[in-house]
């Protein structure tokens, strides 16, 4: 099973990406329907919730986006920063730091199950948890360099799958991985919508799950020293 994650590593990690990017599906519900209006995983929702929220209309929330951004830029310069020196793939570091996305998903879980609806002050520190943990996702994935496939956002996705198809005149290249991520994101929102029908910590839980799995895959995948040395002539 090692050996066969280990043959095509880029086919693996693609596999992963695509796992986390359904669990951000899922966390997006739970902070939009489940902690009022709140994006944690995609930060140009919740830009354009605050440019619309500043100017009084709908009584759209402005704390809760501003601490979901907040978190997942401290998130994402966490990520960026422990794994700057590293080259691109996957690393303990790697394994280390989505293990903390693991841990901050379930402590968010673990805080949401002590009142099944959280008063302001619990949902705003769930909220700025769970944009600490999409960042740092985020982060981690973009160090990975999986092409097309960010986890936390397609809009670049479905731009490339526009502007790359036939009619955008080049083909279409990676249209299944583009696809795929669209309708997983897409596919997640809608399993987080109805976890929240048994209870708001589910989601996140469910998340856990999924990241604590792509976390062995990817840990037990990454190449092995002797296997580097071999590829750099070492």
């Amino acid at each position: 099973m090692r050996d066969a994650l280990r043959r095509d590593v880029a086919r693996t990690h693609l596999g992963l990406m695509l796992a986390l990017t359904f669990s951000t599906g899922v966390i997006d519900a739970v902070g939009y329907l489940g902690l009022d209006r709140v994006f944690t995983g995609n930060m140009t929702g919740n830009v354009v919730i605050l440019g619309m929220a500043l100017t009084g209309v709908d009584d759209l929330p402005v704390l809760g986006p501003v601490l979901a951004l907040v978190g997942f830029l401290l998130g994402a310069a966490i990520g960026g920063r422990t794994l700057r020196t590293f080259d691109a793939g996957w690393s303990n570091k790697t394994t280390l730091l989505f293990s903390f996305v693991a841990i901050a998903l379930i402590a968010s879980a673990i805080v949401a199950t002590i009142e099944s609806e959280p008063p302001h002050p619990l949902a705003f520190s769930i909220t700025a948890a769970l944009g600490a943990a999409m960042g740092l996702q985020a982060a981690v994935a973009r160090h990975i360099a999986v092409k097309d496939i960010t986890t936390v956002v397609v809009t670049s996705t479905i731009t490339g799958l526009a502007a790359d198809s036939f009619a955008g005149g080049e083909g279409l290249n990676f249209w299944k991985r583009r696809m795929g991520a669209i309708l997983l994101i897409g596919a997640g929102a809608c399993a987080g919508a109805l976890l929240l029908n048994i209870h708001i910590a589910a989601g996140m839980l469910a998340s856990a799950l999924i990241t604590i799995v792509v976390t062995i895959i990817g840990h037990v995948s990454k190449p092995r020293p002797g296997d580097l040395a071999g590829a750099t002539g070492l």
